[in-house]
């Protein structure tokens, strides 16, 4: 079959196209043709090696994180799905591989495509998703009334998590840059800090969490805005202990990440807030979770561009360079 491939790390020239063995089906899986996967930051990390000692993938290997497609067969364990059904996922972080015309996925991170989507669309969520629903549902439990700030609110993750966080009944404050102003006011922001005029910092006071996607002076900065007792939620932050015992990592791994994350939990304390790193776990319950809401059209994706599969390497470095206007960039299986 045809794939995208990591040949080697750190390089936009180590990913080719090429032809690959078809997956083989385990009793829980069930194999998916891809007609559509969308890009995300996440590919370009784990492209260049930067999540290496997360992730550690060993090349070549295939690219690609989100997907949405029809099941053309089932293992003989499965009973969620048939042939013939159409599915989007997020497949779990060891078994990647969604730039490609085939991928088979256990039958727990799959599930049922919402009807009113198109491939395109539908492909444009899992990772989104399912990375806002564990932010502010499962870790933040968002509570009606509660005050949230959402950074990067016109990106892939920041449309999703601003429309869970206003049906979660949250005010919304988010950040984007002048064009996009009137988007994330459509997609319900209450608050909107254009940053090329204001600072946010400087407006937006004792909010109760703050979802991170940008990291940096933006994630430091992201403390003051909280009230005590408040929660800053990074998936662009360093990782933390507590991740890498989620992760089943060594001592000695655990103990870099704490070691990573020291400044910046050291500053939550004596702000009397807290600070943890997400990284988001592939849940087809979730999904199901997420779908009526998205059925009803109270969360819609966000779709920038649409590649052909052929250039899928392109849709990398389009999203690399920063040139989405706002959501997510899909690749079009052909």
């Amino acid at each position: 079959m045809r794939a995208f491939t990591v040949e080697r790390y750190g390089s936009k020239d180590g990913v080719r196209a090429g032809d690959v063995p078809e997956p083989e089906v385990g009793a829980d899986d069930v194999l998916v043709r891809i007609q559509a996967a969308s890009v995300n930051p996440l590919d370009r990390m784990i492209r260049d090696g930067e999540m290496k000692t997360i992730l550690p993938y060993k090349v070549p290997f295939v690219l690609g994180n989100d997907l949405a497609g029809v099941v053309v067969e089932v293992g003989a364990a499965v009973t969620r799905f048939a042939v013939g059904d159409e599915v989007f996922a997020r497949p779990d972080k060891n078994r990647i591989g969604t730039f490609a015309e085939l991928i088979a996925v256990h039958q727990d991170d799959v599930a049922i495509k919402p009807a009113t989507l198109t491939m395109e669309e539908a492909a444009s969520l899992p990772l989104v998703a399912l990375t806002s629903w564990q932010a502010l549902v499962e870790r933040a439990h968002i509570q009606p009334g509660q005050k949230v700030l959402i950074h990067a609110g016109s990106g892939g993750l920041g449309t999703i998590a601003i429309q869970l966080a206003k049906q979660l009944g949250a005010y919304v404050a988010t950040t984007t840059s002048t064009p996009n102003v009137d988007l994330v006011k459509r997609l319900g922001a209450d608050v909107v800090v254009d940053y090329k005029k204001q600072a946010f910092e400087a407006v937006l006071r004792d909010y109760d969490v703050v979802l991170d996607s940008l990291g940096g002076e933006t994630l430091m900065k992201s403390l003051d805005v909280l009230k005590p007792g408040g929660k800053v939620i990074s998936v662009a932050g360093p990782p933390d202990a507590t991740f890498g015992r989620e992760l089943g990592a060594n001592p000695v791994i655990r103990l870099v990440m704490s070691a990573l994350s020291l400044r910046i939990r050291r500053a939550a304390r004596r702000r009397n807030v807290t600070y943890s790193f997400l990284f988001m776990k592939a849940s087809g319950d979730q999904l199901r979770e997420l779908t009526p809401l998205i059925e009803t059209g109270k969360i819609r994706p966000v779709v920038d561009t649409v590649f052909p599969f052929e250039s899928a390497r392109e849709a990398l470095e389009y999203v690399e360079a920063g040139r989405p206007k706002a959501g997510k960039v899909v690749v079009r299986m052909t």
